[in-house]
């Protein structure tokens, strides 16, 4: 049987805690299961409630941050310490149903990497869906992975995809786009959301203002981490190849037209400026490939080894 680790990363959530505990051990009970609390430093008795918690089952694991890092923080100390072959992430507001971890198992049984839950019918109000509508719809046509709720905190991964992952800063919402880049299979289902029972929302406007820097992160980083040269390379290229025919267009005035280079000499020293900053952009860029080909670190590209009869 599959074991099973179920991730809560949380931020204030005491009232919900123990309902969440309650509905998480009744839907998993048929499996081998962990159950990771992050408490992302809380103020207030989230993390009492959690000990309590933690004290009279052994299968409990509580973690808590000193200070509020956010949820890519949480989730990413959560998956660190993940021991099962699934993992299942499942916000801790009572708005993911548990009941639902079942149907996400299924799914990634059927041979899928990471399945992202779908809030077709969200329980939220207006202003929190209408921009992530039109947050899911820039993030699938810029990455090309078109599903319809990126940033849905029910998902379920193997193992070797979380195991994959680098989060930080706002990356989280971003999960399902990096895991195509690092070559598994990514699917949705969709999944019952229910209206908010305790609390008020921890985010606001300014994260849809930080998400588009963290698209431009995943996608620079998605396609050039392993080739710098081709980012930095051609923008060294413009830049020099701009300034060569700027300096000509210099030349053209001097020796064809007869105008002194001082009534041109902005414009000498501007395809200068082009010519050295085409050259410090290609060398960034080969300096970069030559410390990706010297690093240790490698990508995980094996999916399956399969050898038969190899002692024979």
């Amino acid at each position: 049987m599959k074991k099973i680790s179920i991730v809560v990363p949380l931020f204030n959530e005491q009232d919900s805690l123990k309902e969440l505990y309650s509905e998480l051990k009744i839907n998993i009970s048929n499996y081998e299961y962990e159950i990771i609390f992050i408490d992302d430093g809380s103020s207030d008795n989230s993390w009492s409630i959690l000990k309590d918690i933690c004290k009279h089952d052994e299968k409990i694991k509580v973690i808590k941050f000193h200070n509020n890092y956010g949820k890519s923080d949480a989730l990413s100390e959560g998956f660190s310490k993940a021991k099962g072959d699934y993992i299942i992430t499942i916000d801790a507001d009572l708005q993911d149903d548990p009941k639902e971890i079942k149907s996400i198992i299924k799914k990634i049984d059927e041979g899928w990497d990471l399945v992202s839950g779908w809030k077709r019918n969200r329980k939220d109000p207006l202003n929190k869906t209408l921009p992530s509508k039109l947050f899911n719809f820039i993030t699938g046509w810029f990455t090309g992975l078109k599903i319809h709720d990126y940033n849905c905190g029910l998902k379920g991964y193997k193992k070797s995809v979380v195991k994959s992952l680098n989060l930080y800063g706002g990356l989280h919402r971003y999960i399902p786009a990096i895991a195509i880049q690092n070559g598994y299979k990514v699917t949705e289902i969709e999944v019952h959301h229910r209206p908010r029972k305790y609390g008020e929302t921890k985010y606001g406007s300014k994260r849809y203002f930080d998400g588009f820097f963290d698209l431009i992160t995943v996608l620079f980083l998605g396609k050039y981490t392993y080739q710098p040269l081709h980012f930095f390379g051609f923008i060294g290229i413009l830049g020099t190849t701009l300034g060569f025919f700027i300096e000509l267009y210099v030349l053209y005035l001097k020796y064809f037209l007869g105008e002194p280079f001082q009534l041109h000499f902005a414009l000498l020293m501007l395809g200068i400026l082009f010519i050295v900053i085409g050259i410090q952009f290609f060398s960034i860029g080969l300096i970069g490939d030559m410390i990706v080909r010297s690093s240790p670190q490698k990508r995980d590209r094996v999916d399956i080894v399969y050898q038969k009869d190899f002692d024979k």
